[in-house]
């Protein structure tokens, strides 16, 4: 009699979970309940049942989001690589993050979910699934890390006046990696990853607190921590400031790095530390977007996968599932109601995608610049017209050429090797306005090309 117990029918739209023989897919991603001596399964894939109709046209729309991300992003790495550097003030630092956020394989691929009629697919049975698991993953490991040490970079230069130089940059290229590497293979040994929410592969639940989410979620709660600390350090040089008594003839240019904190004065320190803020603003507030992203997405989506494993072993589905199987028409719509407790409202989850999506076009609206079209205009060898030339020559740095060599973070002295990080000490006829990105954006000074600037 068993063995014919998969010719039962289930109460619609249900299926016979034995109708369906655990040869292939992710077996744990099948959502299935006992309706007396059968185990009945909802069909493949669950948000179908869970969402309004909505929930696809509302996914699509973070696609094509995320489509003009990634051709933000493509535009930077472009630029960076090909434009002069005193069109981009490229640097390490912005380089890397941007390769670290991308996210368009599960548009490009529009990959099957289901391996059958009641199995998602997982790692082992779809390729695309593979793919965009490992993008997501490892680009999330490698923005945080990124972010991470864009906001250690910031911390030792202001809080403890230290030279990133090469040494931090080698190791930056070694942590900001090596760690997602390491973290990418943890999560898909002990984890593994499946179809589970819309069109690609997210981290499977078992193990994943310990293999994916309490890391990454530690990285990004010091990379707060420490951007927080950086932030009251700031405000306490400004409070000293104020109640100090120090003469306002005192010399208001940055200090080199030879000046310790015990020996700079409250009004040295705070122009000192007004300067870095100038300078580095555009990277601060690309940090707190990212961090921001990641746990918001951390949140939803540990609570809906927790949600949903609880619908496998308890009685929470059963009011969502009793009413489908006994609803006869208009199934899904009417029992909306009773999925609400399961799933994570669909508003939410339209602000995790579209949050996520926008990363590249933050990043060209902060890290670009006007000169990189320009400097793309001047390689195609396109004519301006006269109104937009005087615009462009309005935001250009007032420096002359000599003082754009290399990257960002690189001395005006030729003779070095590019990608140093050693810097020299800010002109002080130069204005923040001059130099609107991170890290790397100011002027040189070619008499004093072997000081550090602090930062």
């Amino acid at each position: 009699m068993a063995g014919n117990a998969s010719v039962f029918p289930c109460p619609a739209p249900f299926l016979n979970e034995l109708a369906f023989p655990a040869t292939g897919g992710f077996i744990d991603g099948r959502l299935c309940q006992l309706f007396g001596p059968l185990s009945c399964c909802l069909p493949c894939p669950m948000t179908d049942w869970a969402y309004p109709d909505g929930f696809k046209s509302s996914s699509q729309v973070a696609n094509w989001i995320n489509v003009v991300g990634a051709v933000c992003c493509v535009f930077l790495l472009a630029s960076w690589s090909f434009l002069a550097a005193e069109k981009t003030h490229r640097h390490y630092l912005s380089i890397s993050l941007t390769c670290a956020l991308g996210f368009i394989i599960p548009f490009a691929g529009k990959p099957e979910q289901c391996f059958n009629e009641i199995t998602p697919h997982g790692m082992n049975s779809s390729s695309l699934c593979t793919a965009s698991g490992v993008f997501l993953i490892g680009g999330g490991w490698a923005g945080v890390m990124w972010v991470f040490l864009r906001t250690l970079s910031l911390h030792l230069q202001i809080c403890w006046q230290i030279v990133v130089g090469r040494g931090f940059m080698w190791l930056s290229q070694l942590l900001g990696w090596g760690i997602p590497i390491i973290g990418l293979v943890i999560a898909l040994t002990v984890s593994g990853v499946s179809f589970r929410f819309g069109q690609t592969c997210h981290v499977n639940h078992r193990n994943s607190l310990a293999a994916f989410w309490v890391p990454l979620l530690v990285f990004a709660g010091v990379t707060v921590i420490m951007q927080f600390a950086t932030f009251g350090y700031c405000i306490k040089v400004y409070l000293a400031l104020l109640a100090s008594n120090s003469a306002t003839t005192e010399r208001s240019e940055l200090p080199p790095y030879s000046a310790s904190v015990r020996t700079m004065s409250p009004r040295q320190a705070y122009h000192r530390i007004r300067r870095v803020i100038q300078l580095q603003w555009r990277g601060i507030a690309i940090v707190l977007i990212i961090i921001c992203d990641v746990i918001f997405f951390a949140v939803v989506f540990v609570f809906q996968d927790n949600v949903v494993q609880s619908a496998k072993t308890s009685d929470k589905a059963r009011p969502w599932v009793g009413c489908l199987a006994m609803e006869k028409m208009d199934k899904k719509n009417r029992c909306l109601q009773y999925a609400e407790d399961l799933v994570v409202p669909l508003r939410t989850v339209v602000a995790v995608l579209v949050l996520l999506a926008m990363n590249g076009i933050w990043l060209l609206c902060l890290l670009g610049r006007w000169s990189m079209v320009t400097g793309w205009v001047e390689v195609f060898g396109i004519g301006m017209p006269t109104g937009v030339r005087a615009v462009s020559a309005s935001v250009e740095p007032c420096m002359d050429s000599r003082d754009h060599r290399g990257h960002e973070l690189l001395s005006c002295d030729s003779s070095k090797e590019e990608g140093e990080s050693g810097l020299t000490p800010v002109n002080p006829t130069s204005s923040g306005r001059h130099t609107p990105g991170y890290l790397d954006e100011q002027p040189c000074d070619t008499k004093r090309t072997r000081d550090h600037v602090s930062r």
